[in-house]
């Protein structure tokens, strides 16, 4: 039997549900394999606190067919400073049928020179800083150019899931995957992007972002030689 293998890169303080989001449906795909790769196979925490255990190193990890970058604020911007990472990045990526990320986990894609050229999606509030990785934005939850496929934050995760899942193994699987985890989303505000969220909301999100912002501008300065 030919198994698909899914392999998440995973790093301190990532943004948990970037990963679990995805994994939650590419998991139940026929005939597919997860492997949680991570630089070591010690346990490995995300910013909210849920420690993950890997189920690969680099060293061990097997040819991927779909490669998975989730995001993160400092795990990110420590990730693409980090040789090991990036480079492990690269090396899956060039066999890989599918190279992915969500949300910031495109910056690591970025800096491992695979978005160059093309078109890419990312958190809304990063969103202006994908050309210093060569990229251009698409205003879009999902983007696709060629293999690469890039999602927005965080929750986009499992709607670029369904998405991949559908493109691998048929709609019909897809949506069964969908009917399975209930995801039928009706969330009880309208405020979820910044189209769409209230004055108010934005002027309270909105700062919390400044800082991030600059620290990603100084970590992909600084990769530019990993």
């Amino acid at each position: 039997m030919v198994r698909f293998n899914v392999g998440f890169v995973i790093f301190p303080e990532l943004t948990q549900l970037d990963f679990t989001g995805p994994l939650e449906v590419l998991a139940r795909l026929p005939q597919s394999a997860i492997h949680v790769v991570a630089k070591s196979e010690a346990p490995v925490l995300s910013d909210c606190g849920l420690s993950v255990l890997p189920t690969h190193t680099f060293a061990t990890c097997p040819p991927l067919d779909l490669l998975c970058v989730p995001g993160g604020r400092s795990g990110v911007v420590d990730a693409m400073g980090d040789r090991e990472t990036i480079e492990f990045v690269r090396r899956q990526a060039g066999a890989a049928r599918y190279v992915t990320s969500v949300c910031t986990g495109a910056f690591i894609l970025g800096v491992a020179g695979l978005l160059r050229g093309r078109r890419a999606t990312t958190h809304w509030a990063f969103t202006e800083l994908l050309p210093l990785v060569g990229a251009t934005h698409e205003k879009a939850r999902i983007v696709k150019d060629g293999k690469v496929i890039t999602a927005g934050g965080v929750t986009s995760g499992i709607d670029f899931g369904l998405s991949v899942a559908a493109e691998i193994a048929g709609e019909t699987v897809a949506q069964a995957i969908q009917l399975s985890i209930e995801y039928d989303p009706a969330p009880p505000f309208g405020s979820g992007h910044p189209d769409r969220a209230p004055d108010d909301v934005g002027a309270t999100v909105f700062p919390r972002y400044e800082q991030a912002r600059t620290a990603f501008r100084d970590g992909i300065a600084r990769a530019v030689t990993v």
